[in-house]
């Protein structure tokens, strides 16, 4: 079925309930690599949740694109296509294409909130729509973050959309202030999809041959999580609320087993962002990356 867009931009927000506990949380961190080298250091900030009064534990701001979505045992595998209102598209045609996060305050480490879900814009790329879809969510203290992830729907363009602003970006014109790497593991993808996106692009071999890739790849929302990990232990003093926000663009991708090497930018509270692959000729990971950072 094409992208109805009217109906797509006419319904209104999916409106539900979301609840996570320090465990999903703890989840989060290990499949982003926390703890990986526990003998000579357990990251207990990200690992351990600190005894019965819970200090010490922080939540990584990202977690909020995974809270609420962890599978239990018995859950199906992922659903065949991507289906809301006006808008039926098969996985195999489905990308990632990029992801903004606000955290409006520190996110407890367990809690219940009201997730509202709309279709903010489709995009008309010629040969692929660009589905812009934003998540706010919200619990009785008020708003805790704001989220937009632009999914790229290869085969659905060319419906006489606007395509949307064509937004340039580059690395500054000087030499990165960091370059920090971010090692990931063969088994990572296996263990992320556990926070909840059990698309088997990220497990099967085979889907992901019939979707085009050599083998299956590491989730999009997987680097982002790690590079944001890495930002906080590298540059912000392990202080998890210092990060206030993080866009990127998802602009190649990862196997597990792949580093992830980031160039920083920093210009008082705001970071820029370039993230590539050095094993495979530094080819692109993520790009038009922007964190914004407290001091």
């Amino acid at each position: 079925m094409p992208i109805d867009v009217a109906t797509a931009l006419a319904a209104p927000p999916a409106v539900r309930t979301i609840s996570w506990t320090r465990r999903d949380v703890l989840l989060y961190h290990l499949s982003l690599g926390a703890g990986q080298h526990a003998d000579v250091d357990p990251e207990l900030a990200w690992t351990f949740e600190g005894g019965a009064d819970q200090r010490g534990l922080q939540v990584l701001p990202t977690f909020a694109v995974v809270a609420g979505r962890t599978i239990s045992a018995g859950d199906e595998p992922g659903a065949p296509a991507m289906r809301m209102p006006g808008i039926d598209v098969d996985l195999r045609r489905i990308l990632h294409g990029g992801q903004a996060l606000t955290v409006h305050r520190p996110i407890p480490a367990a809690g219940t909130a009201e997730l509202s879900t709309r279709v903010a814009d489709v995009r008309d790329k010629g040969k692929a729509a660009v589905v812009v879809l934003e998540h706010r969510v919200s619990d009785a203290d008020g708003p805790l973050w704001t989220a937009q992830m632009q999914v790229w729907a290869r085969g659905e363009g060319g419906f006489g959309g606007e395509p949307g602003a064509d937004t340039t970006w580059s690395a500054p014109d000087r030499a990165p202030d960091h370059v920090l790497d971010s090692p990931t593991t063969p088994g990572q993808a296996l263990l992320y999809r556990l926070n909840g996106d059990l698309n088997p692009l990220h497990a099967d071999p085979a889907f992901a041959a019939s979707a085009g890739f050599d083998r299956p790849i590491l989730h999009g929302l997987a680097s982002y999580g790690i590079v944001a990990k890495t930002l906080v232990d590298g540059l912000l003093d392990g202080d998890a609320t210092r990060l206030r926000g993080i866009a990127v663009r998802f602009a190649g991708t990862l196997v597990p087993g792949e580093t992830i090497r980031t160039s920083v930018w920093r210009d008082g509270d705001r970071l820029t962002l370039a993230s590539y692959c050095p094993e495979r000729g530094d080819r692109p990971v993520l790009s038009h990356g922007v964190a914004e950072v407290a001091p």
